[in-house]
């Protein structure tokens, strides 16, 4: 973190790390420590934990979709969907992955109204509309159901991750390709074949 960080940067990055690490139900103080904050100014800054809660993940939340999530290229709808399994595949691999971020929040939490789950629940959504946008590209049949399923399967992939702690070995990617060769969303080599 910057030496020149605001207190109200500080915080945020300090229960990013924190909420992500140790859970939503660490103490105000471990916060302030860790952020070299004190406390009256953490809720000068912020009404409640709940707040900062929320903010921490919404803070986050655009650095980690565009790190599993693919810019505009050329390639195709199912390339684009199974490189968010492959970049999920290489986060687990080579990094301190503890989880999907908003499904272990949301889980923690267990109160869909607060602040923290609406958040959560928003991120996720963009992953579950960044596959229906490339589903509706390759003419799927359901794009909504598939979107589904596919956010499904990449939770899935991350929650056994977690569990089993160990690296996916591309279990994600299969799955994903299985969903989409069963939607009629197949590699064009394989599309050539099947026609």
């Amino acid at each position: 973190m910057s030496s020149s960080a605001t207190p109200r940067e500080r915080l945020l990055e300090a229960a990013g790390d924190l909420f992500y690490r140790d859970g939503v139900n660490i103490g105000v103080d471990a916060l302030c420590k860790a952020a070299g904050v004190s406390k009256k100014s953490m809720y000068q800054l912020f009404r409640s934990k709940d707040e900062l809660i929320a903010e921490s993940l919404a803070n986050r939340g655009p650095a980690y979709q565009a790190m599993l999530t693919p810019g505009p290229d050329d390639r195709t709808p199912r390339e684009r969907i199974l490189d968010v399994f492959e970049r999920q595949d290489d986060v687990v691999a080579h990094g301190n992955f503890l989880g999907c971020p908003y499904v272990g929040t949301s889980v923690e939490l267990k109160n869909p109204e607060h602040p923290g789950s609406v958040v959560a629940r928003h991120f996720k959504q963009q992953l579950t509309d960044f596959f229906h946008r490339e589903l509706v590209k390759a003419g799927a049949e359901d794009p909504g159901t598939v979107a589904i399923q596919l956010t499904i399967a990449f939770d899935g992939a991350s929650v056994r991750s977690v569990i089993r702690a160990q690296s996916l070995g591309g279990i994600g990617v299969l799955t994903a390709g299985a969903l989409l060769d069963a939607a009629g969303i197949r590699a064009p080599e394989l599309a050539g074949h099947l026609s």
